[in-house]
């Protein structure tokens, strides 16, 4: 009876405290599982990177995960559109990201991180591979993993983007690639109390797509514990343009094809074409098909917060709020037609996949590297890999207070968005699309100016879970 009691307590008091976690994400064979559940994990994912790359300043301060305040109001946001990944490309190891990790952890939405930045010296540079994979970049690299190892809802890191990109690339690029992946899993299995994952996000350049996904994927020698292996692989494409788009139009047919044999997880890194606007992303009902997702697990739309390239779907304001584009509206409309029930049902085959044996075999491009002959590591290197980087910025889990945004937040409608709040999730809960709609139920038309109401989104969650395990200790006692 007592242990009985200890549960139903150690529930309501985690849930309190604002610090319960997700349940870590795991690679099994072609698929993402939950660790806890065994449900398979379907990315419903968006890009973050407030300002873009250009808005990446070393020693700034700042960075897409450094301002709770800000991550508060977008992960509400977020939430709302049913998000359950962020992509962030541009991260500084040395900042906290203690406050904003921990948001998205409590509404259930992971993180995938890209380990590079577009300063120099901190990602391969495919004009000068030799010289940019140094112990210093390395040190950079190692030095997210620390940022970030801790954070349950870290799903996975990227150690390169687009690499394999330009005529030339693909001939020399490969292998320090896999060189990349490898020190960054020796680095997590060293320094991290749990496994991981490493991936690849490549362009959509049909010459060189399959054997990057040929070359990335397959293990040397046959072992299965092939460090130089990605552990899941992405891909950017934009293949897929307007409403009169079709599965066959946009190439889709052939990805599930090039991809059918795949043993690790697929998916978009980034999708979502803005050659028609506004979007109406037809897409997803296509990218969520049970064609596609026997296949490849989901993908992560381009982007949320609009830039010079107009392809987000909030515009963030000089004077500090944020309005919702009729983008937002139409994909939250889109994401409410998932079938969630079916993207999480498991499939025993895909999990128990071997990858293949590397072999030039394997590729088919003649200016494609064949050579599986990975790189040694820089000097110095080995002594980071082994005692760790010095003076590392850990990161850890801390207690979520505040769960109402301040800021006003405009629907497409012009509205006030009112009472918007973070709605923490019970243990083991991953965001999906709630039925919402942001552009009438909940945005009033209040005038610019007025004080929204105020409403405890976490009290009422606080209270549903006490009276929920007052009457689970109620049945105990009978």
């Amino acid at each position: 009876m007592l242990s009985l009691f200890g549960i139903f307590f150690s529930i309501f008091f985690g849930a309190i405290s604002g610090v319960s976690a997700v349940q870590n994400i795991k690679v099994q064979g072609a698929d993402y599982v939950n660790n806890v559940t065994s449900d398979r994990f379907q990315i419903i994912g968006i890009a973050y990177q407030p300002g873009g790359s250009a808005g990446f300043i070393a020693g700034s301060g700042v960075d897409p995960l450094s301002n709770g305040t800000l991550c508060l109001r977008d992960a509400a946001l977020m939430q709302r559109l049913g998000i359950n990944t962020i992509r962030v490309y541009n991260l500084d190891p040395s900042l906290n990201h203690d406050l904003c990790a921990s948001i998205f952890n409590a509404v259930g939405i992971y993180m995938l991180l890209d380990v590079n930045s577009p300063l120099p010296n901190e990602s391969l540079n495919p004009e000068d591979l030799s010289s940019s994979y140094s112990s210093a970049y390395l040190n950079r690299v190692f030095g997210v993993v620390e940022a970030f190892k801790n954070f349950p809802n870290t799903l996975g890191f990227f150690s390169g983007n687009e690499v394999i990109q330009f005529p030339g690339s693909e001939g020399v690029a490969p292998p320090y690639i896999r060189a990349v992946t490898r020190d960054l899993k020796q680095y997590i299995a060293k320094h991290s109390s749990r496994n991981i994952p490493v991936g690849y996000s490549a362009a959509d350049v049909r010459d060189f797509l399959a054997d990057t996904f040929a070359y990335m994927s397959c293990a040397i020698d046959g072992s299965s514990s092939d460090e130089t292996r990605i552990d899941f692989f992405g891909l950017n494409s934009y293949s897929w343009c307007g409403g009169d788009a079709t599965f066959q139009t946009a190439g889709y047919d052939i990805l599930v094809q090039m991809f059918g044999n795949t043993t690790i997880p697929v998916f978009f890194s980034e999708y979502g074409c803005n050659e028609v606007k506004p979007r109406v992303f037809d897409e997803v009902q296509a990218v969520y098909s049970p064609e596609m997702t026997r296949v490849m697990s989901g993908g992560i739309i381009y982007e949320y917060v609009q830039e010079a390239n107009e392809y987000g779907l909030v515009d963030l304001n000089d004077n500090g709020t944020a309005s919702i584009r009729i983008d937002y509206d139409n994909l939250q409309r889109q994401f409410n037609e998932l079938d969630i029930e079916r993207l999480q049902s498991g499939n025993s085959t895909a999990t128990t996949l071997e990858a293949p044996r590397c072999s030039a075999g394997l590729i088919s491009g003649g200016s494609f590297s064949k050579s599986f002959r990975v790189p040694s590591l820089p000097s110095g290197a080995q002594t980071l890999i082994d005692n760790g980087i010095q003076n590392p910025n850990i990161g850890k889990l801390v207690e979520v207070e505040e769960t109402n945004v301040e800021a006003e937040v405009y629907g497409s409608n012009g509205g006030v968005i009112q009472n918007l709040a973070i709605r923490p999730l019970p243990e083991d809960q991953s965001n999906t699309p709630s039925g919402q709609d942001t552009t009438g139920a909940t945005s009033t038309g209040t005038p610019r100016g007025e004080e929204p109401e105020s409403t405890g989104g976490a009290g009422h969650l606080q209270m549903n879970l006490l009276l929920t395990c007052a009457a689970l200790v109620g049945l105990a006692l009978r």
